[in-house]
């Protein structure tokens, strides 16, 4: 049996996929299972021992060069990658990404079966007209991961497990260490992350916050403060640092995504916004502490019992919008109802303790 994958992007949409390719290699081991996906988010699956194929979509870099002076070679990798997509055909197509960007490959895809969810579906872009096997809409309230999984009711498979099973490597483990090893800590002392950049201007907290945050809770916790994201992130992490009264560690733009899931598995917990870091977070099983303000988490939030959500609670939260002129949703979320909770997760059975003085 071959069973094609279609979810193209974005980090924290193809993390929530993968408890349903783990799903199908528990149901149907002997398949041969093949995942299309964005270049983007790639990393995360390539290696995956769910996997037997893994076919990788340039599309961004491509419309790029299209448009440049490198024109040629794209049409030619365009070329190879729509032979690459047709060269087997398919049992089951399963369209986890339900765009229309998603609906064209699977277009092009030789497939039986294409199962996605059928029309009623928010923000579909009718990709469900690319079909043949349509499962009623779904709630969009009920959190993504768990969508996926009810995606595979068709298949007869009806599993509720959350595994990952992330293709961290050894040599992750060992970048991940070489660049914890930079905060001098003892090996007994807590290691909080702190993530404070998303791609929405309408989730982000402001600067300030986060340094007297991570100065808060170096005080009364004595943990380690390391700060994540990408190289484009690394101007608003150092504004924040400049900004601490203690030391701390960045390690914004030295990570590849694997290198950064193996920081969280080497931390106690991780502060942030709502962004694709907090997914792979949650996927490795350390604590969450999430900001949130024009989203919703029950939709989109890191999956699990074990993470903490910090909402203003306001009569317009969720509003979904990328810009706004007040961002009171995430303004009025203090500094002292992030510390606490976050103190709640390190010791949660109130046990007494003596924040280092690092004064």
């Amino acid at each position: 049996m071959n069973i094609l994958i279609v979810k193209l992007s974005a980090i924290g949409d193809v993390l929530h996929t993968l408890p349903a390719l783990n799903a199908l290699r528990h149901a149907f081991p002997q398949a041969t299972i093949t995942w299309l996906i964005e270049e983007a988010a790639s990393e995360l699956i390539l290696g995956h021992e769910a996997l037997d194929r893994v076919i990788v979509s340039k599309r961004k870099r491509w419309l790029k060069d299209v448009r440049g002076k490198n024109r040629g070679l794209a049409f030619q990798e365009i070329r190879a990658f729509v032979q690459e997509l047709r060269d087997t055909r398919y049992d089951i197509i399963l369209d986890f990404q339900a765009l229309l960007k998603s609906a064209m490959l699977i277009t092009l895809a030789k497939g039986d079966r294409k199962i996605g969810y059928g029309r009623g579906m928010e923000h579909s872009e009718e990709s469900w007209l690319f079909l043949n096997e349509r499962i009623p809409a779904m709630d969009m309230n009920i959190h993504a991961l768990t969508r996926n999984l009810m995606m595979l009711a068709p298949l007869g498979i009806f599993s509720q497990e959350t595994e990952y099973r992330l293709p961290i490597t050894l040599a992750d483990r060992d970048h991940a260490n070489r660049l914890l090893s930079g905060t001098g800590r003892p090996s007994d002392q807590p290691v909080i992350c702190i993530n404070p950049v998303a791609k929405w201007e309408t989730k982000l907290w402001r600067n300030d916050r986060f340094a007297q945050l991570a100065d808060v809770l170096m005080e009364r916790t004595g943990a380690a403060i390391v700060f994540t994201g990408a190289m484009e992130d690394a101007t608003s992490i150092e504004n924040i640092r400049h900004q601490m009264k203690h030391p701390s560690l960045s390690t914004a733009g030295q990570t590849t995504l694997k290198v950064l899931a193996a920081i969280y598995e080497r931390s106690n917990l991780l502060v942030t916004t709502d962004t694709g870091p907090m997914h792979l977070c949650a996927a490795v099983n350390t604590p969450v502490v999430a900001l949130f303000g024009p989203t919703a988490p029950w939709r989109t939030g890191p999956f699990g019992e074990k993470h903490r959500i910090i909402r203003a609670q306001l009569s317009c939260s969720p509003c979904f919008r990328r810009q706004c002129p007040t961002r009171a949703c995430m303004d009025e979320i203090g500094v002292d109802q992030v510390s606490e909770q976050v103190e709640d997760l390190l010791y949660p059975q109130n046990e007494f303790y003596e924040g280092l003085s690092l004064a």
